[in-house]
């Protein structure tokens, strides 16, 4: 599920495309018609590439449970978040409990929320980064999959640290689901317990 430019979708695709990540989607949705996720996913070939627009649904809830209805349809195990800018709803979360992945620009549970490269750098922090994460009710409050660090230096304003961070996003969130796949996890607590490989 994508909102925007795609970048994270498009790593994503050529990690699978290499055969580094042994994953398949099956499907992209975005809430945005002319995000540019779904251009990069109709050049790759995915199967089932959809714009489901919230303005065709009465409220939160309702496009959710369309989106989900998707998704289950589709045979899709994981959902991916790849800069998907709306909030999902409680009973979107549920349904789909610990099979929601999302990645937020700053080393959680610090910097939360849509502002988590900008926030950081305001608070003078010297490092910053990206997490990768199961999504639950609560926003960037999921338990924690994979961090990775990228210092914050003295001259970066919000574009330049966002752009490194990214970069490592675009390392991290590939990485993380050949993981998923491959070794899988459990939960102890808010603890992710990687299998052994």
């Amino acid at each position: 599920m994508a909102s925007g430019r795609g970048s994270n979708l498009a790593v994503i695709l050529d990690a699978i495309a290499s055969g580094v990540c042994p994953a398949d989607i099956r499907m992209v949705i975005s809430d945005k018609a002319g995000a540019g996720a779904l251009t990069i996913a109709r050049q790759a070939g995915i199967n089932e590439v959809l714009h489901i627009n919230p303005k065709d649904y009465a409220d939160r809830a309702a496009y959710d449970s369309a989106c989900g209805d998707a998704i289950e349809r589709s045979g899709s195990h994981w959902i991916v978040l790849a800069g998907y800018m709306r909030i999902l709803s409680a009973a979107f979360v549920q349904r789909f409990a610990g099979r929601i992945i999302n990645i937020h620009p700053a080393l959680l549970p610090s910097f939360a929320g849509a502002d988590g490269v900008g926030d950081a750098l305001a608070y003078g922090v010297k490092v910053s980064g990206c997490t990768v994460h199961l999504v639950n009710e609560v926003v960037d409050g999921g338990a924690i999959l994979a961090q990775s660090v990228v210092p914050v230096l003295d001259d970066d304003d919000r574009e330049s640290l966002h752009a490194r961070i990214q970069q490592e996003e675009h390392r991290l969130y590939p990485a993380t689901l050949k993981r998923i796949v491959e070794e899988g996890f459990r939960l102890d607590g808010r603890r992710v317990i990687w299998h052994k490989p």
